[in-house]
């Protein structure tokens, strides 16, 4: 009987703890605060930045900081508009190239993003930078980190300890943070699921839309991908990712609501 008491109790605690994911309306499990999400999440994008060479590309710095600062700006002009700039309280946007051949890109909570020099000449130009970077920041203000470090903690301690370690300490480690968010493969990162990389993708377009970029330059950045990655590639069905053809029917299905957005 105590146990079914207790587990109706969780069970309304998780409920209890889901947020909207801004523009889907997605519900998302929230059990961590971006309070104390934020300060793991900026001193160890130092760390990163300690661990890592920055790229002597000025031509390739310059774009990554400018698109980032233009895509910042729509950001934070949707979420007004919307009555949602408390969500974005405590940010300290940071945007940074990092001199390796890895084909990535990253938004830590609270954006912090990292690109990789190895995915610029896919980007080609500061339209795909901006594709990329309205995708990973809109990891972020969806909360993907954070609702990965909630599904966490539930898989780490199971609903019977949920409660007590909440009380205790709600924080995750250092290493389940890098995992949440999608840095280093060396830490067995978690895969961001098909329904965040889709989310991402529709929220992002919006994003470069309003930051003055054509969300046409969507489609054409995956396919350059695809072209990159030269077919190497697990099937969608074990995949976490959405395979590039489902992805890029996707984007343009999206393509005519972002295109309202869209400041020439």
């Amino acid at each position: 009987m105590i146990k079914k008491i207790l587990l109706l109790l969780v069970v309304g605690l998780i409920l209890y703890s889901c947020t909207t994911v801004p523009v889907t309306g997605r519900r998302q499990l929230s059990l961590v605060p971006n309070s104390e999400i934020l300060p793991l999440s900026y001193d160890q994008y130092q760390q990163v930045l300690k661990e890592n060479k920055l790229s002597d590309n000025k031509e390739w710095s310059a774009m990554v900081k400018n698109v980032g600062r233009k895509i910042q700006g729509s950001v934070e002009q949707y979420m007004k508009q919307k009555g949602l700039s408390d969500q974005l309280k405590g940010y300290a946007w940071e945007f940074n190239l990092i001199e390796s051949e890895t084909v990535n890109a990253w938004c830590m909570p609270g954006g912090k993003v990292a690109f990789y020099t190895g995915i610029m000449p896919i980007c080609k130009d500061e339209k795909g930078v901006a594709v990329v970077m309205g995708h990973e920041i809109a990891h972020a203000i969806a909360n993907h980190g954070r609702e990965r470090m909630s599904e966490g903690l539930v898989a780490q301690l199971g609903l019977s300890s949920l409660s007590a370690a909440l009380g205790q300490n709600p924080t995750m480690t250092k290493q389940l943070l890098l995992q949440s968010v999608g840095v280093g493969t060396q830490l067995g990162m978690l895969a961001f699921s098909r329904t965040h990389e889709s989310e991402a993708d529709q929220i992002g377009l919006i994003f470069m839309a309003m930051a003055g970029y054509d969300p046409h330059e969507a489609p054409k950045f995956w396919e350059r991908m695809e072209a990159q990655s030269s077919g190497q590639r697990p099937p969608e069905f074990l995949s976490t990712h959405p395979h590039p053809e489902t992805r890029i029917a996707d984007l343009k299905k999206q393509i005519p609501e972002a295109m309202k957005y869209y400041k020439r």
